[in-house]
């Protein structure tokens, strides 16, 4: 980070000399196979430790910072920034368990640090994020000529903006009310307002919201109430312009540069508008809905229904899944409910295909609904999924003998529990890139939201797939790349060899070398889409009956 007056940088010095090598083994390039060593730190090993640093451009020295740790766990700095001026850093640190965060203002000449800001979670600590990129501000959001700062938190159990002195002490909420802001757009301090994406009536879209400065008044709705969907912004200096993009799952209304003030086209044609205007949601094929279980859980979900659909016939339902903190699917924007994987049209073929964002996606309806899943990953998320198809194997047009689930990484671990813990409802699962055994993920994803395996092992395991292997019953394609340095291959074969001890048949395809992505290589995106449609096909038949 270059200081404000371009005569210092401060820096993260990372010492990963006793992080594990993962082995990743390559059998294809050489006749002899060889290793591939990649430093990687499990959930259960200790974070790399780490120095903060002042390098002096002018006198060619380094002051390193004071900054607290546990010797033994470990801590974390994942945000540092100049704070305001070129003589203080302002870092965010936080504990192993990442539930703990101190925000710590740092004199980089005597490198002494003090806590101003101290936010404490029974779950995690989610990471405030900064809008302001200029330098000349240090990169943090501070206001009123560095005398307070804006920060995101979810304290009162919704996700809101506050304004902070800079010595912490005082306090004020800025966007009141019972929702969640999902991110920070920009400051107007001119103006005296923030600008911010939020939907408070709707958690599949976003809408531009602004609210005041000073803590005065209620939120204001700057997006069309007419253009129900979701709203992008990337708003000019000086907040007067901004482009302004829209679509829903009916319609890709475009983009637009527009006066922020009154919201309309600078271009004085209002061809947005008119095209939302004219779209009718009749017209797609893709229906969001809510589904509601017995335990109360509502959840929302899209699916795209056949063509020449006909309700007096019964369909296959493919659902294609997620379920983890780091992603959600039910979103209302244009191109919602395709799936790149499949060779052909599913509508055409006749299948049913939906999607559902459970409890612990990162969806804008609450703390306690995000959060739910804290140390129950492959547990709450997976009832949660279980449970909206039971509700939705009761609507008349859904064959409950053609059920089928599939999801890649997180959603791949979540195809894997849905068949293992629930065989009576899936039939048919094609797992990507899975998560078989949570202790081989990589220690800060996995320990935010599980906890530490030393002090729970027991969640570790009940929320792993190879934990419930023995239970399968229908009919499984597992794929993995060998060569995948994010979710490794030894949970491939740690599910394997649970599958085979009790003799539980499936159908595996390993990509030799292959990353995550499982896109390298001549062939592979042909061969992985036929293998993914012509197994789907062939387990689960398209079609009315």
């Amino acid at each position: 980070r270059w200081s404000p007056d371009s005569k210092k940088i401060a820096f993260w010095q990372i010492d990963a000399r006793n992080t594990k090598d993962y082995l990743m083994i390559n059998n294809t390039d050489s006749i002899y196979p060889f290793a591939v060593p990649v430093e990687y730190p499990i959930s259960g090993e200790p974070p790399s430790p780490y120095k903060i640093g002042v390098a002096d451009l002018g006198t060619a020295s380094i002051k390193w910072m004071t900054v607290p740790t546990d010797a033994t766990l470990g801590s974390y700095v994942p945000g540092m920034d100049w704070a305001g001026n070129s003589n203080e850093l302002i870092l965010e640190h936080l504990n192993r368990k990442q539930n703990e965060l101190n925000l710590l203002l740092t004199d980089v000449n005597t490198g002494d640090s003090k806590a101003i800001l101290t936010e404490k979670d029974s779950a995690w600590i989610d990471i405030n994020n900064s809008v302001d990129g200029n330098s000349t501000n240090g990169g943090w959001d501070w206001v009123n000529g560095g005398k307070d700062f804006i920060w995101t938190s979810d304290r009162d159990g919704w996700n809101h903006l506050y304004k902070i002195s800079r010595d912490g002490k005082k306090s004020i909420l800025l966007t009141k009310g019972n929702f969640d802001v999902i991110d920070l757009i920009t400051i107007d301090e001119k103006g005296g307002v923030l600008y911010y994406s939020a939907s408070p009536d709707n958690a599949t879209q976003s809408y531009l919201y602004k609210s005041r400065l000073d803590g005065k008044g209620n939120p204001v709705l700057v997006s069309p109430v007419s253009q129900k969907g979701s709203h992008s912004y990337d708003i000019a200096p000086g907040a007067k312009y901004a482009v302004h993009t829209f679509s829903n799952h009916y319609v890709n209304g475009g983009r637009e540069f527009i006066t922020l003030a009154d919201h309309k086209s600078i271009a004085g044609d209002n061809k947005l508008a008119e095209v939302v205007a004219k779209a009718d949601t009749a017209n797609s094929p893709v229906k969001f809905f809510k589904v509601k279980t017995a335990e109360g859980i509502e959840m929302d979900g899209w699916m795209v229904q056949p063509k020449n659909f006909d309700p007096t016939k019964k369909y296959p339902v493919v659902f294609y899944v997620y379920t983890e903190p780091a992603g959600a699917n039910v979103k209302d924007r244009f191109g919602v409910g395709g799936n790149g994987l499949y060779r052909g049209n599913m509508a055409a073929d006749g299948y049913i295909y939906m999607s559902i964002d459970n409890r612990g996606t990162p969806v804008p309806k609450g703390r306690a609904w995000r959060k739910s899943v804290y140390r129950k990953i492959g547990v709450v998320n997976i009832a949660d999924q279980a449970a909206a198809a039971r509700e939705i194997l009761k609507w008349p047009f859904v064959d409950s003998s053609r059920i089928a689930v599939w999801g890649w990484s997180g959603g791949g671990s979540a195809t894997l529990n849905l068949m293992f813990q629930f065989p009576d409802i899936y039939k048919t699962g094609i797992s990507v890139a899975a998560v078989g055994n949570q202790r081989t993920y990589d220690n800060i994803y996995q320990e935010r939201y599980m906890g530490l395996p030393q002090e729970n092992p027991e969640d570790f395991v009940k929320g792993s797939p190879i934990t419930h292997a023995k239970n399968l019953k229908g009919n499984l394609l597992y794929i993995h790349g060998t060569g995948d340095d994010n979710v490794h291959y030894n949970n491939a074969e740690m599910l394997i060899d649970e599958l085979v001890k009790y003799n539980r048949q499936f159908q595996l395809m390993s990509y030799p070398n292959r990353t995550h992505s499982i896109s390298e290589g001549e062939g592979t995106g042909t061969h992985l889409s036929t293998l993914y449609t012509e197994y789907l096909r062939q387990h689960c038949p398209p079609g009315g009956r």
